[in-house]
């Protein structure tokens, strides 16, 4: 649909909208003869080099991986070797002081943090990532900004154009009537949707944390202010933005105020604009909700929205496969067809700077012979390592002690065994663990997608239980999987006897074998198989190369019948070896939490 027809539908065609239309295009011829003739000439190749079979990204705390911006710089050879190529800065844009959200209340977006440095110290961190093929992606927080936020204090100050930028209400009764019907974001911590400041006089919509005011796109001033910033930040460099929160952009009462159909009109607009403005960025978005809404967020080709989107489903499908041995659910959920357009991607994680959520499709549950309420509780306790036998060490997050609900924290390799392990000086579990940590690994970077590796996992940092010490983070359990990076464990990575170099090496290796053939674009699709055998994960990639995954600490017999479309019984080729992978009475044995990349 044509912008400007959008841009009408959604405010009305009126004076106010029409001066904000011309305001826009205002912005936009600014920002077009402000961008500088290298990100010209980048443009030139348009966006669709995020569908390369060398994608492969690390997302990282810049205070936690190298303290600020300049000692950064430093650590970019790091990335380079492992085979990184984009780097999501997690919240680096100047934010509140105290309790942040992590840096996503924002006060300034314009700004960088004063503890990671500069904005001219990010230009120049974004250059030299760019000589080494590595592109930058960071956060941008479209939901909600800082109370403390620059365009909040243009309100106080009495600025008539930052009226109604925000959710305000001058007593209860209309509050009263959202909650009725809106969800909690953080029942346990941050229970309800609205603040009352009796300085303002106000009842303010705080979604998320009282110090985090929704924005009102209702307002077409809110558009053009977040179009501005966004590409006065494209202009800076920035390749990819994380659009944070997107499904909550739009409110309505009577609703949910979640995944509304207009949220979907915001985007596609913004999209518009960056693909008029600067072609080749593109759009991560972040949208925690059902799969079937998390596909709405592509678009279509004809009327994209976001470029890529996290595959949290893969993510809780993976750890849910690990903890039962059984790869059933995994196998059947990855094959529902939702609908993801072709130029859609997903980005493929095991952990990330959040918690862990245990959304499943219940009715594919159920078929199983599963009760989905028992299978989520089951998942709670063995990941926190409470459940007999779990080899997992974690936390709980968001614990309701009524309904027995929670979700979890913990590092990648202290929730695969790593850290029990160590503990028990346990030589068997510690390789048991390293083996987990691979095979996981080994299906990120292999299925079709962006793999996305969090700052750490790579040489298998445990948890950080000291975060109870440190008052802004004891009351949050996701600071156990956000350690500093462990520079001199990062120096063992080189060697191939230590945890880190077995850890470091075995991702390195994957990485470059995927770098390396077309099997790994993102327009190849993967398709689960079913292989009769509950343990072992299969996919093909359109009949090119087939993978196989034993999820369980004994040896797997799989029948070659199931992929005879290879030319099996018979010889293939094991991509990540080199060496041929022969059947035995038409079957092929794997090992303990063994992987195979067949062609």
């Amino acid at each position: 649909m044509e912008l400007k027809q959008s841009y009408f539908e959604l405010y009305g065609d009126n004076d106010i909208t029409r001066y904000r239309w011309d305001q826009r295009q205002e912005i936009i011829a600014g920002a077009k003869a402000a961008r500088s003739p290298e990100l010209k000439k980048q443009d030139k190749g348009g966006n669709q080099w995020y569908m390369s079979e060398k994608m492969a990204g690390m997302m990282l705390y810049v205070d936690r991986f190298s303290e600020d911006l300049k000692g950064f710089e430093e650590k970019i050879d790091y990335l380079a070797e492992l085979g990184i190529t984009y780097v999501h800065f997690m919240p680096l844009l100047k934010s509140r002081e105290g309790n942040n959200d992590g840096g996503y209340a924002v006060s300034d977006y314009l700004a960088v943090d004063k503890k990671f440095g500069t904005m001219r110290q990010l230009e120049r961190v974004v250059k030299l990532l760019k000589k080494r093929g590595i592109r930058t992606c960071i956060d941008f927080v479209l939901n909600h900004t800082a109370k403390e936020h620059v365009w909040v204090q243009e309100y106080r100050n009495g600025n008539h154009d930052y009226d109604n930028m925000y959710h305000m209400f001058d007593d209860d009764t209309i509050p009263k009537e959202y909650e009725k019907t809106m969800t909690e974001i953080f029942p346990g911590v941050a229970p309800g949707n609205f603040t009352w400041y009796p300085d303002l006089n106000k009842f303010v919509m705080t979604r998320f944390y009282e110090f985090q005011w929704d924005l009102n796109y209702a307002n077409p001033q809110v558009f053009n202010k977040i179009v501005e910033v966004l590409l006065t930040l494209a202009n800076k460099g920035i390749d990819i933005f994380r659009l944070d929160a997107i499904p909550y952009m739009w409110k309505e009462l009577g609703t949910s105020c979640m995944n509304l159909p207009k949220v979907h009109t915001l985007l596609r607009m913004m999209y518009q604009i960056v693909q008029d403005v600067c072609p080749s960025v593109i759009f991560l978005g972040e949208a925690i909700v059902e799969p079937h809404e998390i596909v709405k967020y592509f678009g279509t080709r004809e009327e994209k929205e976001c470029n890529v989107m996290y595959n949290a489903s893969l993510m809780v499908l993976l750890w849910s496969s690990l903890a039962t041995r059984d790869v059933r659910l995994m196998e059947r959920s990855l094959s529902k067809d939702y609908g993801v357009p072709s130029d859609g991607v997903w980005i493929n994680y095991g952990r990330c700077h959040d918690d862990i959520g245990w959304g499943f499709e219940t009715d594919i549950l159920r078929d199983l012979g599963w009760d989905p309420e028992a299978h989520k509780q089951f998942m709670i306790r063995f990941m926190e390592g409470r459940y007999p036998g779990s080899f997992s060490t974690g936390e709980l997050y968001e614990f309701n002690p009524v309904t027995l609900d929670a979700r979890n924290s913990g590092t990648f390799a202290s929730m695969c065994g790593l850290e029990q392990a160590l503990k028990e000086k346990h030589s068997y579990k510690i390789e048991l663990a390293i083996k987990r940590i691979l095979l996981l690994n080994s299906i990120i970077i292999s299925y079709t997608g962006i793999p996305l590796f969090y700052s750490g996992d790579e040489i298998g940092q445990l948890n950080d239980w000291s975060y109870k010490e440190v008052p802004e983070e004891a009351g949050d359990s996701r600071w156990l999987h956000r350690p500093k990076m462990d520079w001199e464990a990062a120096e063992k990575r080189k060697d191939l006897t230590t945890v880190q170099g077995k850890i470091f090496q075995g991702i390195r290796r994957m990485l470059e074998i995927r770098k390396g053939s077309e099997y790994f674009r993102s327009d190849l699709k993967s398709t689960p198989v079913d292989l009769d055998n509950k343990a072992v994960f299969g996919f093909h990639k359109e009949n090119k190369m087939m993978v196989l995954a034993n999820f369980s600490e004994q040896e797997q017999w799989v029948d070659a019948d199931y992929f005879s479309w290879f030319g099996l019984p018979g010889e293939m080729t094991d991509l990540l070896t080199g060496r041929p992978i022969r059947s035995y009475n038409n079957r092929i044995l794997l090992g303990p939490y063994e992987y195979l990349w067949l062609v």
